[in-house]
């Protein structure tokens, strides 16, 4: 008796092999990035033969699954457009079908808590026009796909997550207020359906977003083994990248969008070639060329803690913009609040990422996208003049007055400075 169901226990682990499976983001209800060659991968049985068939094109794709049983094709895209299926089957082994998938724009957004706060708020940190967002929230060309934190000193091929979700009032109300409002603006002007992947955790520092490889021009930080018992922490080097960046790693996305910063207020010398690193070692490993990345300055906060001062940050952001190729930075100083360091205007910064990649990914000739950004400065009787670039039509404060700017001698003391717009 034993024997017999040793055999039938065997029999059935063997019949579960041969069952096609993908990982949490290959999944029903899925956003493919149009007009594109993307990945479909996932595992199989063992050196089986992998059929998979586009339902928008009737085209097959094979692939031979590994001794490991991993396998992927790629799969080429059209237009924007569904939903579609796309069927995989295994010879051995019963098909699976992936349905209602869509063909559209997909991007990826990720940071600290900035780019994590959903669109209900935080504990006693409302987000702005929330309800309204939620009464609207229905549309089922926006699909939202959140993973849910974690961390690891190796990387995962696979990760937690929702699932791919269509956007309505309880998907939105978990979804990050800046990721979802920049699809919702791209949705509604591009006309096409949009995917958002949201991989975000808050307080971090952008050392745990990035892998081993690409800290190791970095002396000073220190990546530990796979092995080590210490403590593991969601800021240690490398820990998020391996748990919910890897995952993805290969994803058919248009680009990314980030959020981040405020962490590394104590290291903000060298911000700038960390963010620099970051972005051309995601681009190696995702193999999409130079896609766009957008980010933001971080908030206009006090920042009265012990990790420093946010101006050395926010010029290290800055001094990263003409070092990353096919990049935008979103300033955020005059949209935020001095006393919360989660502004509850979210709407402006999905605003103005918007106008980035509307403009200049898009194509949309005549939309502003740039904000104003330091040129140089003359000395005239006492006085500082500034001048700026990208401000064909010169600034305005809207009547306010001039705040937060400082002036230092040789001996680098900043005293408080008198500023107006001439």
């Amino acid at each position: 008796m034993r024997s017999i169901f040793f055999v039938l226990l065997l029999f059935c682990s063997l019949h579960g092999l041969c069952e096609i499976t993908f990982p949490s983001v290959i999944a029903s209800n899925m956003v493919l990035q149009q007009r594109s060659e993307v990945p479909i991968w996932g595992s199989a049985a063992a050196r089986s033969r992998v059929i998979v068939v586009s339902s928008w094109d009737h085209r097959s794709y094979s692939a031979l699954a590994g001794a490991d049983g991993a396998w992927k094709v790629m799969v080429k895209t059209p237009e924007a457009g569904g939903p579609y299926n796309i069927r995989c089957s295994e010879g051995s082994g019963k098909a699976v079908t992936l349905d209602n998938v869509l063909i559209g724009e997909v991007w990826l957004c990720s940071g600290q808590s900035n780019m994590e706060m959903p669109v209900k708020g935080f504990k006693n940190q409302p987000v702005s026009g929330s309800t309204q967002l939620l009464m609207e929230a229905d549309n089922p060309k926006i699909r939202l796909f959140r993973l849910e934190r974690a961390q690891s000193r190796s990387p995962r091929s696979d990760c937690k997550a929702t699932g791919w979700q269509e956007a309505d009032a309880a998907s939105v109300a978990d979804f990050s207020a800046v990721g979802y409002q920049y699809a919702k603006i791209l949705q509604e002007r591009l006309k096409v359906p949009v995917g958002v992947i949201m991989t975000t955790w808050g307080g971090t520092v952008i050392e745990a977003w990035m892998d081993r490889q690409s800290l190791g021009s970095f002396p000073g930080v220190r990546v530990l083994d796979v092995g080590d018992t210490t403590r593991m922490t969601k800021n240690e080097p490398t820990v998020l990248y391996n748990a919910m960046i890897h995952p993805l790693a290969g994803y058919g996305i248009k680009g990314v969008i980030w959020y981040q910063g405020e962490q590394n207020r104590p290291n903000a010398e060298i911000y700038d070639s960390l963010l620099v690193t970051m972005v051309k070692e995601w681009r190696r490993i995702w193999n999409r060329g130079d896609w766009p990345f957008y980010y933001v300055q971080i908030a206009p906060y006090g920042y009265n803690d012990k990790l420093g001062p946010a101006a050395p940050l926010r010029e290290a952001q800055l001094k990263a913009l003409p070092r990353i190729p096919n990049a935008g930075m979103v300033v955020s100083m005059d949209a935020g609040e001095q006393r919360s360091i989660h502004p509850a205007d979210k709407s402006v910064i999905s605003f103005r990422l918007a106008c980035w990649a509307l403009a200049c990914t898009y194509g949309r000739t005549g939309l502003p996208y740039a904000s104003p950004v330091y040129h140089d400065m003359k000395i005239e009787k006492g006085d500082i003049a500034i001048h700026f670039d990208h401000a064909p039509n010169g600034l305005t404060s809207f009547g306010k007055t001039l705040s937060a700017f400082e002036v230092a001698g040789e001996d680098r003391v900043f005293h408080p400075a008198k500023a107006r717009i001439t």
